[in-house]
């Protein structure tokens, strides 16, 4: 901890995102307007110039409840997509470096055939063809952000694997998958720390970049990816319907990033050393 304070961009990411949060999850109850609640007579509001604070967008609704109420979205996206995905990434990353010979060469060889695809093109043939919701956006975007965790995990685990303690395990005649959850998993938890911010960052642009191009996130549901999308005809004649979404995606994604960043360095016992 003490560590990590001292890296200020990450403290001001780590801030930045409980507020965010809390914004979100309390925000839209203490706002006198709901995101569906039309009013026809405030069309295209400007910020800051009447009883709606960020505006209103071309149907009268309230940018600011839209913009909470979409974070909610987002962020729950952003934060579920991690754990799947993380998730995939440990038990496939974890077996590949522990067993070596075929069963290791092969969830490898596995992985860097997934990772030749390029995740955006990825992203939208499989979008494409199913039914867009929350629940199938999150596991979209689980199943393809998982491989870069795989090989961090596998890197580690490969690396742990020869150590003392590990060796000491196996003369002790402990199983496999004890020496594996209870001795190499442990050992290797901060890059899989840091490699979490850093995922919940990357789903929040998956999902922003589908629901942008209309194969994510659906209305009513508001999301910043659709917020962006319903924008862009209006760029010129109401440009805050995109610059706030755009302004939330960017802090929200900076601030995890920064966050990894101060984990990163607060993780490495190196960084004590003169």
């Amino acid at each position: 901890m003490r560590r990590f304070r001292r890296h200020k961009l990450a403290v001001f990411g780590a801030i930045t995102i409980l507020l965010m949060t809390l914004a979100c999850v309390v925000g839209p109850w203490l706002l006198p307007y709901s995101d569906t609640f039309i009013d026809i007579r405030q069309r295209f509001a400007a910020p800051f110039g009447g009883p709606h604070v960020l505006g209103t967008d071309p149907l009268g609704r309230d940018v600011l409840a839209r913009l909470l109420m979409a974070g909610r979205i987002s962020l729950a996206v952003g934060f579920c997509a991690m754990v799947l995905s993380m998730g995939i990434g440990i038990m496939v990353g974890l077996a590949a470096g522990f067993y070596e010979g075929f069963i290791g060469a092969a969830l490898m060889r596995f992985v860097d055939a997934m990772l030749c695809f390029p995740s955006i093109f990825l992203l939208l043939a499989i979008s494409a063809l199913i039914s867009p919701s929350v629940p199938s956006i999150v596991l979209l975007i689980a199943m393809t952000s998982w491989m870069e965790v795989a090989r961090v995990v596998e890197a580690q685990i490969r690396s742990l694997r020869t150590r003392e303690f590990a060796q000491a395990a196996v003369a002790m005649g402990s199983s496999n998958l004890r020496i594996m959850v209870r001795e190499l998993l442990p050992n290797a938890i901060a890059p899989i720390v840091v490699a979490a911010t850093l995922n919940v960052a990357h789903a929040i642009l998956a999902e922003s970049y589908i629901s942008f191009l209309g194969y994510g996130i659906q209305p009513p549901t508001p999301s910043w990816g659709n917020m962006l999308e319903n924008a862009q005809s209006y760029l010129t004649s109401a440009p805050w319907l995109a610059i706030i979404p755009g302004a939330a995606i960017t802090l929200a994604v900076t601030s995890f990033n920064f966050v990894g960043d101060g984990l990163r360095d607060a993780l490495d016992p190196r960084m004590d050393q003169p």
